[in-house]
């Protein structure tokens, strides 16, 4: 079936549709709804069969609805209407919602319902929240949906009893911080983390706060500055406090767009005089942190979380730090990864944007994400498993591809590219993808800069397990894996094994020589204030959106249907 997707940007789960649609052999297109730009005209031309809209900001056209059937898809339950649901689910504590996908017509969110789905609601932001059990029900109703619509014999059911809530504004997010409790102010925070953030006065300025986690054994005066970590601030509540990991100046008249920096760095000179705790991963069991290192038996596990998926120069150097830590346990097996959302997106864009010489900042960022790759590369006395609980792009997959197995839970979506910010690429990407994918495969994707879904990476051999779970399932599903693959016989050889082939390699074509090819053409454009890659990052940074839709998105593609997009599929290229 010829699909075209209809979004306000190529989000995660327009990402995911559109990868997923195409796995089970539809033809998919996308046309982003653009200020200035005739919806209608851009559907007239492609003339599909089907019109989905997976994450829509505007009103499809009459001229739109009436002529192609249009599938709209609300990140809430059935008889839920309204712009800010999933921020109210958030907001409100909700423990349990769902996703509706329903025909577009005259009245907004009223269409007929082809599909509905209930899902979870775990305590998480509502970004992780919208990538993990929110795009899991999406996709569930999504497939529902358009299969019900090419059997032609389904009848989809009219809305009846209906509760459209209103938009969640800033006076409904304020924080009282002198009245509300963590509790309270952690879900403010957690329904505002990616967009629009907590408007609020910090040190006499106006700044939006984002992200939210609880910290129970720091006190002081409500709204106080306590001490800071990893780059987030440590706030007093009336019963507690929260870290808050990132901070976003407010957008002033004639002035640019503003965008998400970590905290302290935000603050800069503005923060007050307060502690700086110590994070060391292997105590961090009991507060706030984004690195963490546990072990169970001979398993080792690296977790980290950073917002966006985007790695600093120090976020990057600190976990190589805790890598090396973890390495010099008796494991047979290290798990690197996160335990749901983002495993990582690579070099992180905001920071470099804000540095005082932008190409510097890429160039130390880039060096310290090789030297975080190449330590996994280079390990050879155990087993590194990469665990993808969320989704990677760029210099993130290919931290993950230096693992000896990578496992990826089934909703994820890989984006394994950098041509879309103007860049050659590192982390040693010349050795890992060929090495996996083959040369052919590996040059399409970085041609094609399309999204992959888990079933796709699976069936050209970017990963090797897909785990079929729910996003709160997966961190114990890696658990179990990993355990058995230290009690299997074969992990001793294996890990003997990996150190005659690290030596075989380096006698044909050092990795160091990988790294340096590659460098060279980084540090080119990162010197170059001409090259495309400062506009593109600015522009990515800033949110700023395209005057079209990109080609690579709104030419159509087709795929046959891949092994894997069926639950019963879902299984490994090997051990264990």
């Amino acid at each position: 079936m010829h699909i075209l997707l209809v979004a306000s940007a190529f989000n995660s789960l327009t990402q995911r549709v559109h990868a997923e649609l195409r796995d089970r052999g539809h033809t998919v297109a996308v046309e982003l709804a653009l200020p200035g730009r005739s919806l209608t005209k851009a559907v007239r031309r492609h003339d599909p069969r089907l019109v989905v809209a997976p994450m829509l900001k505007t009103v499809i056209p009459r001229e739109v609805w009436t002529r192609w059937p249009c599938f709209v898809v609300h990140p809430g339950p059935l008889g839920d209407r309204g712009p800010s649901s999933l921020d109210w689910a958030v907001q409100a504590g909700a423990e349990d919602w769902g996703v509706t996908v329903f025909q577009a017509d005259e009245e907004l969110d009223a269409g007929d319902v082809w599909a509905s789905v209930r899902c979870p609601v775990p305590p998480v932001s509502k970004s992780d929240l919208y990538r993990g059990e929110i795009a899991d029900a999406a996709m569930a109703a999504i497939l529902r949906a358009v299969e019900r619509f090419a059997s032609g014999t389904f009848t989809p059911v009219p809305q009846r009893a209906a509760r459209t809530r209103p938009y969640l504004n800033q006076s409904v997010r304020r924080i009282d911080w002198a009245a509300d409790t963590t509790e309270t102010v952690v879900r403010k925070l957690r329904a505002a983390d990616s967009r629009p953030g907590v408007r609020d006065v910090l040190r006499g300025e106006e700044w939006y706060l984002h992200g939210g986690h609880p910290e129970r054994a720091l006190h002081g005066a409500p709204g106080a500055l306590l001490a800071t970590r990893c780059g987030a601030i440590c706030r007093a509540t009336s019963d507690g406090a929260v870290w808050i990991p990132e901070l976003r100046r407010p957008r002033l008249p004639g002035e640019p767009p503003t965008f998400k920096m970590p905290a302290v760095t935000a603050l800069g000179d503005r923060l007050p005089p307060v502690p700086e705790l110590a994070s060391s991963p292997t105590r961090a069991a009991r507060t706030w942190a984004d690195i963490r290192y546990t072990e169970e038996a001979d398993v080792g596990f690296l977790s980290f979380s950073f917002p966006g998926g985007a790695m600093s120069t120090t976020q990057c150097t600190r976990l190589l730090h805790a890598y090396r830590e973890a390495c010099a346990r008796p494991t047979g097996v290290l798990v690197l990864g996160t335990q749901r959302d983002f495993f990582s997106n690579g070099i992180h864009l905001g920071v470099i944007e804000s540095a005082p010489d932008p190409g510097a900042e890429s160039w130390a960022n880039i060096n310290a994400l090789d030297d975080l790759v190449e330590a996994v590369l280079t390990t050879t006395d155990r087993l590194v498993v990469s665990a993808i609980g969320g989704s990677a792009a760029a210099g993130g997959v290919m931290l993950a591809l230096a693992a000896d197995e990578v496992w990826c839970r089934a909703g994820a979506v890989l984006n394994p590219h950098y041509g879309l910010l103007g860049l050659y690429g590192s982390e040693f990407w010349t050795y890992t993808l060929p090495r996996r994918v083959g040369a052919v495969t590996a040059e399409r994707l970085m041609r094609e800069c399309l999204p992959v879904s888990a079933a796709g990476a699976l069936h050209i051999g970017l990963v090797d397990r897909v785990l079929d779970c729910g996003a709160g399932d997966f961190a114990g599903e890696v658990g179990s894996l990993a355990a058995r693959l230290a009690a299997l016989p074969a992990t001793s050889s294996r890990i003997m094994d990996k150190k005659t082939e690290l030596d075989r390699q380096e006698a044909v074509e050092p990795l160091s020589a990988f790294r340096q090819r590659e460098l060279a053409r980084m540090r080119a454009t990162f010197d170059d204030p001409n090259a495309p890659y400062h506009a593109l990052r600015r522009a990515f940074v800033t949110k700023q959106p395209p005057t079209d839709t990109p080609p690579h998105l709104a030419h159509s593609r087709s795929g046959p249907r891949v092994t894997g997009t069926d639950p019963a599929d879902l299984s490994s290229r090997q051990h264990p």
